[in-house]
């Protein structure tokens, strides 16, 4: 139940993967025929990627993961864009304040070398606010950076509108979609997006790579030196394994998106209104728009780290938010934005669904709530 943070290596993944370990080993670079063999693999890949997102294959440049291509999309272009900023106020970026950690510390990072970030406030929901991202556009902004789904509560944001807007005033338009990538249709041509970000271990595919989707046209400033490779983008020796791995990965989330769309959204609308009538809970996020696997809830009067030891102890694996940065003990910034105060944000839940699971684990999982939110409240009081 936590597969927002990873997801298993599905086994046809490894199956392709295997043989460029051991016998097609070559490097991609190489003229002879082990790297010509690699370099084919390595422009499959690139292709199935681009499937998955409507998206010519030149346009897929492969990274180490979404935080990388995170990096590569914000910095590149902010250091592009720098020289040609006139606006007295100086480069101005706009993202929203519910944004994953990768695009959270590098404009934080940026603003220390005299960029300028507005960090657009979000509703009950955490649904941007679209008139205040218009409000908030000035001469020198150059970048729009909101991803398309919230990690911790799954919310979808309305990018086709931002899209329009950012278009609207020849602004760049960047997402991070690391969560909504194979889970929900995502097409860069339909939304107008000019950089989109992806990575393979959240959609059934090896940890450690990732890609980064530019429109043609978009320059960006080289931030990874060294041989030239991704031209001349992201250089170093290109992981063949893991973006085989990622390639087909993306091929079977194509393959099987709706019908997996569908079956996980009756388990997520299930689970919801099984927790709900739990005493004193309430969903996060918005309850129409969100991905279909998402769940996060809030549990008044118990304390949300206590709830994943006791659901860890019955083979029920769950978080209490990002991942990414779970361990820090500090308020969840997503939760705190969307109004929780921080005691109900220490008493948040995130339940997270994937393919592999079925009716009667939702089940076993309310079940195991109910007892132990139980216990807790009792120990609590």
């Amino acid at each position: 139940m936590d597969h927002s943070s990873t997801t298993p290596v599905d086994p046809e993944v490894v199956k392709a993967m295997l043989p460029f370990f051991t016998q097609k080993y070559g490097n991609a670079s190489s003229l002879h025929s082990f790297g010509r063999e690699a370099h084919d693999a390595l422009e499959k890949a690139r292709e199935n990627v681009a499937k998955l997102i409507n998206a010519e294959k030149e346009e897929i440049f492969f990274t180490s993961g979404g935080t990388e291509s995170d990096n590569i999309a914000i910095q590149g272009t902010a250091y592009r864009m720098k020289q040609e900023i006139i606006d007295y106020k100086g480069p101005h970026i706009i993202t929203s304040s519910i944004e994953h950690p990768a695009v959270m510390e590098t404009c934080k990072y940026l603003e220390k070398q005299g960029f300028m970030v507005k960090y657009l406030p979000v509703d009950k929901y955490g649904v941007v606010n679209i008139n205040e991202l218009k409000n908030s556009i000035s001469k020198g902004t150059f970048l729009i950076t909101v991803m398309h789904a919230n990690n911790e509560i799954g919310t979808i944001q309305n990018i086709d509108e931002i899209g329009k807007i950012a278009k609207e005033h020849n602004i760049v338009f960047h997402s991070d979609a690391v969560q909504s990538i194979g889970k929900i249709p995502v097409d860069v041509k339909k939304t107008k997006i000019d950089m989109l970000s992806m990575s393979s271990h959240k959609i059934y595919g090896p940890k450690g790579v990732g890609a980064l989707y530019i429109k043609k046209g978009v320059k960006l400033e080289q931030i990874v030196h060294g041989g030239g490779h991704e031209k001349n983008l992201r250089s170093g020796t290109e992981n063949i394994s893991g973006i085989v791995g990622f390639g087909k990965a993306c091929e079977i989330a194509k393959s099987c998106l709706e019908k997996e769309k569908k079956r996980i959204t009756k388990l997520r609308d299930r689970l919801i209104k099984s927790c709900l009538e739990i005493p004193n809970s309430r969903l996060n996020g918005h309850p129409v728009k969100r991905l279909s696997g998402n769940t996060n809830f809030l549990f008044e009067n118990v304390n949300a780290e206590s709830i994943v030891t006791h659901l860890d102890l019955n083979n029920v694996a769950a978080s209490t938010g990002s991942a990414c940065s779970s361990k820090k003990i500090v308020p969840s910034h997503v939760l705190t934005a969307i109004g929780l105060n921080p005691k109900q944000v220490f008493s948040c839940l995130r339940l997270t669904l994937g393919r592999k699971n079925n009716k009667e684990e939702v089940d076993y999982v309310v079940r195991v709530l109910l007892k132990g939110i139980g216990k807790l409240r009792g120990i609590a009081h």
